[in-house]
């Protein structure tokens, strides 16, 4: 058939988002190169690589449920030690938990190489939540698959590397060979009657056109021919992934999404964002990935994953709130709870700069922030963070506090509020003050610690004839 009757022969249809009537201009096949095809012009490996732009526009297009799904027992657990049995089922609970009701944090991944690995994903399994449900990534071979069934799961990962760095150059294959292998993998696993999602590698590094849409093309035949669902994890292995209107392909996120979901003709639903954060895009990216048509976006707990880390499922979390004006029942003061779990029980300590979960996140040292805070905490707080996350705004004090500072350490620290709140003018306060310049006067450089506040409140509350407790101030301020 040449090309101009082929392209006759394409359906006119209706296109159901915007009601006009559509016909496919392209037909998508294998590119079966010679040589490969790494991109040299935006990935000068001895240079840094290269934004190009070509001012194509992606419209939006954001599925009308959006997800997230959770990697931290699987890329997780590839940057650190192990986690024990007894830790995964407490932290696959509180994944429970924070996903609420409806579920939003959808699945979580588990590595089923070892008998540990196992076990924790049947413990997970035996609790019998509906969300987040339990699901493998495996190597592609007939025995992991064995696995998989044995333990009774629906669905798998499996890696099927896109990008001509991995084809060529790691697989030493041809583009038409790791297509016919990659399509017989996953037909096996479909002869399983296991729902497949394939992991493609390093997709922006790929030519999206010449192999990442085909292939997708013969996926989504496959899903019909089986009447099982084939996912597409569209994977930012090295962070190369950007958000930027008009940029070009194999770097444009959205253009990724919209390749996939419209040219391949892959469904919203089936299609997850994977990112690492190597260039600090990863959140970014993840957000841009819903916007433009993926339903789902993996992610890890805190970010925690290989080399500078995955999406952190916490920033989801906000991201999805204010996307969609609401948290679907998501509970957040969850995240409060494992990140006190990993401190306490795991020995990891989250940066303390790490938004939402780090020690200082709501933290202030400036006089004048600590001023707005004591006059009204929004003017310095991004929400209500004791409500959301069980952690009021704090200031800590040091030579830069001033009295505000102190005054708001006080109030927060002895949960001091309306008419038992002290102001920056009270005796107490200004005691404090004294005390505290003096200390930096003799040289300290340090930010004061809490113990250290709570010892010299005890002392100056006795010279004042006054008791400081939680929630009120017993005598004469």
């Amino acid at each position: 058939m040449s090309d101009t009757s082929a392209f006759q022969s394409r359906p006119v249809t209706m296109n159901d988002k915007n009601n006009l009537l559509k016909i496919e201009e392209h037909i998508y096949i294998l590119d079966d190169v010679k040589k490969p095809n790494v991109f040299r012009n935006m990935f000068p490996y001895e240079e840094i690589p290269k934004i190009p732009f070509n001012d194509r526009i992606v419209p939006h297009n954001m599925p009308k449920e959006i997800w997230i799904t959770d990697t931290t027992f699987r890329d997780g657990q590839q940057s650190r030690a192990p986690y024990t049995t007894e830790q995964i089922v407490k932290i696959y609970d509180m994944l429970h938990e924070l996903g609420g009701p409806n579920g939003l944090i959808r699945q979580s991944e588990f590595f089923l190489y070892s008998k540990s690995d196992r076990d924790a994903a049947l413990k997970c399994m035996e609790r019998g939540y509906r969300f987040p449900e339990v699901t493998s990534w495996i190597r592609a071979s007939e025995e992991d698959f064995k696995l998989v069934k044995e333990i009774g799961m629906k669905e798998t990962g499996i890696l099927v590397s896109c990008s001509d760095y991995h084809i060529f150059l790691k697989l030493k294959m041809t583009r038409k060979q790791a297509l016919e292998h990659y399509l017989s993998i996953i037909r096996s696993c479909l002869e399983a009657g296991i729902s497949p999602r394939c992991h493609l590698e390093d997709i922006t590094r790929a030519d999206i056109y010449g192999f990442v849409v085909p292939f997708c093309i013969e996926l989504m035949k496959l899903k019909e021919e089986y009447g099982i669902p084939v996912k597409i994890r569209a994977c930012d292995t090295m962070g190369y992934g950007v958000n930027f209107s008009g940029a070009v392909i194999p770097r444009s996120v959205q253009g990724i999404i919209y390749a996939i979901n419209t040219n391949a003709s892959v469904p919203s639903e089936l299609i997850e964002w994977h990112g690492h954060n190597d260039f600090y895009k990863a959140v970014t990216n993840s957000t841009t990935a819903w916007l433009y048509g993926c339903s789902s976006v993996n992610t890890s707990l805190f970010g925690i994953g290989e080399r500078t880390g995955n999406t952190p499922l916490e920033a989801m979390v906000f991201e999805y709130a204010q996307l969609k004006g609401t948290l679907d029942g998501m509970n957040t003061t969850v995240i409060t709870d494992l990140a006190e779990y990993y401190e306490k029980e795991i020995g990891f300590t989250v940066p303390a700069n790490t938004p939402f979960v780090g020690k200082n996140f709501n933290v202030t040292r400036a006089g004048i922030h600590a001023d707005g805070l004591l006059k009204n905490e929004e003017i310095y707080n991004i929400f209500d963070t004791e409500k959301f996350l069980k952690r009021p705004p704090v200031s800590a004090v040091s030579n830069t506090s001033g009295l505000a500072g102190i005054a708001h350490w006080i109030n927060i620290h002895y949960k001091l509020k309306q008419e038992h709140a002290l102001s920056k003018t009270s005796p107490l306060v200004t005691k404090i003050k004294e005390w505290v310049d003096n200390e930096y006067a003799n040289g300290r450089v340090t930010v004061m610690t809490d113990n250290e506040l709570v010892r010299e409140i005890e002392k100056v509350s006795k010279e004042l004839g006054i008791v400081v407790k939680e929630g009120e101030i017993v005598g004469a301020v």
